[in-house]
């Protein structure tokens, strides 16, 4: 399975982790990667484990970027 199709099958659950408010596709350090974006990066030792982003999904790597908060203009 491509990266494409990855992001799309785990999409909605990435999207439900709290914090979390878009996913897409980007590189880190040359390696295309999901780009997890987030309000604020948290330590993971504040979140339940089901709360946690993984590292990989299906062999691919994620990154997880702090943007803040998304609002309209």
């Amino acid at each position: 399975m491509d990266i494409e199709a990855v992001l799309r099958e785990h999409e909605d659950a990435l999207l439900a982790l709290p914090n979390v408010n878009g996913v897409a596709i980007g590189e880190r350090a040359g390696q295309t990667v999901i780009k997890v974006l987030v309000i604020k990066k948290v330590p993971e030792s504040s979140l339940e484990p089901d709360q946690i982003v993984p590292k990989t999904l299906e062999g691919f790597a994620l990154d997880v970027e702090e943007i803040g908060e998304i609002t309209a203009h």
